[in-house]
């Protein structure tokens, strides 16, 4: 059986050769504790230590301040709760954005019930945060403010480097989540005193993460065993896997401009043709039309329902949805709610997300694909 078109590199990505190559010569050779002192211990070492320069290549930063974790979430969770555990008794105030992945999201949440104040910051249409904004809602007590760098649904890029300076005048740490934009735009120039990196998304394996802390950022770990990762982050490294997450980085900093152009003309190549086939009339892009990632194109389309768009596609080509549809009504995205897309829009709303390996003859066979299934969906009408 043909497998379905894969247009959903957002969600996770293929291992890159080299990535599975490197971890597979590992996985035959290396079996030491990183922490040892003996020679297998140390040859582990050795293998992560390359890692983490690999890594700050990408950030261009030092190697000591690389942390490597589990994957974005956890990233995620040690930033924040590192920075305001490390703030106690200097204040309790937070501020995310209306569009945060759900590992910042519900980690605010969860600071909320614990008793902190937390800001939400309101994005325009486009998804777009206001510097302004952001300066009013600072006060004495905000120990944090945490802005992702890229939106993982629409794809549109935030000005990190601005709402990183406001935070900075102020004397508040601020902390991206590059979770979707590493391997794809610059992450090193966000000015953020915290990154979060998944393995997964940039040609990584599942499972490995990255936290940049800034030198003389002050972090509490939220975890606790042995002295780990400059004490942030206890237990034994996983070195088969920080390995791949290495080569990773180091492939997406080599190749970045030209990969970058590629998604992108794919990604307008896909958009060009669904306009042609169902026409731009009954099609709605969703996200900032130049201010995005240059692989994601999240697009609304009139008269069909996302769910039922996918249920026709899902041996054909593989995609995301923006709203669900159930007995109670239709569901939406908080980023899609955010930014207000109209309700017509917003429950037709799918994600498409190029790769690397994306090529214009899966383009086409993907539109001729979508626009057949929008006809079949309107002509049947609602389900």
């Amino acid at each position: 059986m043909q497998q379905p078109i894969y247009l959903d590199y957002n969600a996770s990505t293929p291992l890159a050769a080299e990535v599975s190559e490197c971890m597979l010569d590992l996985i035959r050779g290396f079996h030491g504790n990183p922490s040892s002192s003996h020679y297998f211990g140390q040859a582990a070492r050795s293998v992560v230590e390359k890692a983490r320069a690999e890594v700050a290549g990408l950030l261009c930063c030092t190697k000591s301040e690389i942390i490597f974790t589990s994957g974005g979430t956890e990233s995620n969770n040690l930033a924040i709760l590192g920075a305001v555990r490390a703030a106690a008794g200097q204040g309790n105030h937070v501020i995310c954005s209306a569009v945060e992945h759900p590992s910042v999201r519900q980690v605010c949440v969860h600071l909320s019930e614990l008793g902190y104040d937390v800001t939400v910051l309101q994005v325009d249409g486009s998804g777009l945060v206001d510097p302004d904004e952001l300066l009013q809602s600072i006060g004495p007590g905000t120990v944090l403010v945490s802005v992702m760098h890229a939106n993982n649904e629409v794809g549109t890029v935030q000005p990190v480097r601005e709402l990183a300076a406001v935070a900075a005048e102020s004397g508040v740490l601020f902390h991206t989540d590059a979770a979707q934009s590493a391997g794809k735009i610059d992450v090193s120039a966000t000015g953020a005193d915290m990154i979060s990196l998944a393995g997964h998304k940039v040609y990584g394996p599942k499972g490995t993460g990255v936290l940049y802390v800034k030198e003389g950022v002050d972090l509490r770990n939220h975890m606790h065993g042995a002295g780990h990762e400059r004490g942030l982050r206890p237990g034994t490294e996983n070195v088969i896997g920080i390995a791949g997450m290495g080569v990773a980085c180091r492939i997406a900093g080599m190749n970045l401009g030209r990969t970058g152009t590629h998604m992108m003309n794919m990604r307008d190549r896909l958009h060009s043709r669904l306009s042609t086939l169902i026409g731009a009339e009954n099609i709605r892009l969703n996200g900032h039309p130049d201010r995005r990632l240059p692989n994601t194109l999240s697009l609304g389309f009139r008269g069909v329902r996302a769910d039922g768009l996918m249920r026709e596609l899902r041996d054909v080509v593989a995609l995301s949805a923006g709203a669900a549809c159930h007995g109670e009504g239709i569901s939406l995205s908080p980023v899609l709610e955010a930014m207000r897309v109209p309700l017509e829009w917003a429950a037709g709303t799918i994600r498409f997300s190029t790769g690397r390996g994306t090529t214009p003859e899966e383009i086409d066979d993907a539109s001729t694909a979508v626009a057949e299934s929008v006809r079949r969906l309107r002509d049947r009408g609602p389900e």
